[in-house]
């Protein structure tokens, strides 16, 4: 597990661990029962994706609204006078006619042989208003680049607005590999009649493995805990010394 090392400046809040908010952006409180609404964090891909990585939260007194108008970004905030402390003020900025930046004025180090990549936070996805910001992905090799970061967000579309709040979080931030290296190969036939042998299996076996998780949600949507409950042996054998 890489170290990943942090400086801010001026009154910018430290990265923390992704929290899942529940009621928030991850959905209300409705347990996985017959006829409630399901939610994002009834989803484990989802939830443990979400958890994945670092946020980012807004730490200024008075919101910013963002906005799209006659094809130009609109950047509303009463930002009062600099703070003196030397950084860029206002700390966001027009970025061409679609885009616009922020001065996160903060500086991440990871080992040698890893990145940091930014991404949209979870909630963007979750959000029914439409009012978080979308943050573009960028990768930095932080480990021979020591400069302060900046972020780049797209702006909404027209009719939309999105809003930076204070204490909400607005990106996310995740350590990768630098490079993926990845060999992408097709599977032989014996690696592929295996993987159908273990799906066909799996399909056999769902009524026992979901017993007991089994729910229609409100839409009618039949909801099991088939992966949830193989996720929770899969990490209970992977924690086991023996």
């Amino acid at each position: 597990m890489p170290t990943v090392k942090f400086r801010s400046h001026g009154n910018r809040l430290p990265p923390q661990a992704i929290r899942i908010t529940v009621p928030g952006w991850a959905g209300g409180k409705d347990p996985r029962v017959d006829g409630s609404h399901e939610q994002p964090w009834h989803c484990i891909p989802f939830s443990e994706s979400a958890r994945y990585g670092l946020e980012l939260v807004y730490p200024f007194d008075d919101d910013l609204t963002v906005s799209s108008i006659d094809g130009h970004v609109r950047l509303d905030a009463d930002w009062k006078s600099p703070p003196g402390d030397g950084l860029t003020w206002p700390p966001f900025r027009a970025f061409g006619e679609d885009l616009y930046s922020y001065q996160l004025s903060l500086d991440l180090e990871v080992p040698t042989g890893w990145a940091i990549r930014t991404e949209p936070h979870p909630r963007y996805y979750t959000d029914p208003t439409n009012t978080t910001p979308l943050a573009v992905p960028a990768l930095i090799r932080s480990d021979w680049w020591p400069m302060t970061f900046f972020c780049i967000f797209k702006a909404p579309p027209v009719g939309v607005t999105h809003v930076f709040r204070k204490g909400e979080p607005f990106m996310s931030l995740i350590v990768v590999p630098a490079d993926p290296e990845l060999d992408l190969q097709p599977m032989t036939a014996d690696e592929a009649a295996q993987r159908e042998m273990r799906a066909r299996r799996l399909a056999v076996s769902r009524d026992r493995l979901a017993d007991g998780t089994k729910w229609l949600s409100s839409t009618n949507t039949v909801f099991d805990g088939t992966y949830r409950n193989m996720a929770r042996a899969a990490r209970a054998r992977s924690s086991d010394p023996d």
